[in-house]
Parts: C-alpha cells; sequence; structure tokens
C-alpha cells in the first residue's frame, strides 16, 4: 500500500471539502434550529456527502467511458475547475463553481437543506467529484479501493464533526480564523490542482514529457 499516495489523497480531499470553510453557510441555514436537529442535519450532510464521492470513485471510469472523455482531457479540465476553486479559497471567496448565491436563499426557505445545498454542492461539488475520480482512476487493486473509500469516509466523519461543532468552532476561531485556514487549504489545493493539469497535458501531448 502506497502510504505516500494515501496522504496526498487525503490532504487534497480535506482541503477541496474543506469543513470548516462549510461551517458559515451551515450556521446561517440552521439559524434558530435547536441543538438535535442541527445534529441531524450534520449527519445527513455527512452521510450523503460520502455517498456522493463513493459513487463517483465506483461509477466514474465508466461514466467517462460513457460520454467518451479520456482520463487525460478529464485531468485537465477537472485540474483547472479545482484551480478556479482554489484561487478563490486563497481569496478567501466561496466559488460559484460550489454554491450559487441563488442556491444559498432557496435553501434558506427549505425545511432540510442537509443534502442540497450542504452535501451537494457545497461540499460534495463538482471538484470534489473530479478529484475522487481522478484519484480512483490512479488506484490499483482492491486495497486500493479500499484505502481510498476509506479516505473518504474519513472525511465525512471530518465533515460530521466539523458541522456539529459548528457554533463553538466558529465561536472561537472568529471569522479570521477561518479565512486564513481556507487561505492555506487554496493554496494546497492550488499545487494538486497544477500537477493534475500538467499530468494530463503530459498524457496528451507526450512531447511536452520528452517522449
Amino acid at each position: 500500500m502506497d502510504w505516500t499516495y494515501a496522504a496526498r489523497t487525503l490532504a487534497g480531499l480535506l482541503a477541496i471539502l474543506n469543513p470548516l470553510g462549510a461551517i458559515p453557510v451551515f450556521i446561517s441555514l440552521t439559524m434558530g434550529w435547536d441543538a438535535a436537529t442541527r445534529m441531524r442535519t450534520a449527519r445527513i450532510a455527512a452521510v450523503a456527502t460520502g455517498l456522493v464521492l463513493s459513487t463517483a470513485a465506483l461509477a466514474g471510469d465508466r461514466i467517462l467511458a460513457f460520454f467518451g472523455i479520456s482520463i487525460a482531457a478529464f485531468r485537465v479540465g477537472g485540474g483547472i475547475l479545482v484551480l478556479l476553486m482554489a484561487i478563490h479559497m486563497m481569496q478567501a471567496k466561496r466559488s460559484g463553481a460550489r454554491q450559487t448565491p441563488e442556491e444559498t436563499e432557496a435553501a434558506a426557505e427549505k425545511d432540510s437543506v442537509a443534502v442540497v445545498p450542504l452535501a451537494i454542492p457545497l461540499l460534495a461539488g463538482p471538484g470534489a467529484i473530479s478529484t475522487v475520480i481522478l484519484n480512483a482512476h490512479q488506484t490499483r487493486g482492491f486495497l486500493g479501493f479500499v484505502m481510498l473509500g476509506g479516505i473518504i469516509w474519513l472525511m465525512a466523519g471530518a465533515v460530521y464533526l466539523a458541522l456539529t461543532a459548528a457554533v463553538p468552532l466558529a465561536r472561537r476561531l472568529g471569522v479570521l480564523g477561518i479565512n486564513i485556514t481556507t487561505r492555506i487549504l487554496g493554496l494546497l489545493l492550488a499545487a494538486i490542482a497544477v500537477e493534475f493539469i500538467a499530468d494530463g497535458l503530459k498524457e496528451l501531448f507526450p512531447l511536452l514529457a520528452g517522449g
């Protein structure tokens, strides 16, 4: 088992999910709710996030094959999307690729916001799904998929912990603390995105790799 690859995958998913960055949205959407309802919403959001990403890991290659998309092209496209999200994170802004203001306003009027927009697209958005599909393509063997699945559900657990502790965390970290964390994760995510793009370009244009 490649522990270096596992650590890189873990860091990439942590950066792109950014559970701490979801705290302000979670608090605003559940304003006035009792603690039990908030915990149930956090649990549903975490499970939905894990299910969406697990499905992407298992069926991603088949979906790409169905549409005739090569993994190299998907690497470049997914890398660009992740890079755009990373740039927004480094500016402490929420990317429109994850959630639009209109979606936030519409969600505030719903009884349940756990699946939409918290799980989709706030947490398990296009960037996270792209990252999982690309990592699943690089995974080899049964143990590799087990490892990837474990990482996905570990991140779902991190989402649950962050959302259930949203109020005290927001009080302790404040806007400044959350913004600093988001910027650091954005920098890490930008580096991962550049690697995705570079690997995809080398596959599409072998001359770039000296082949």
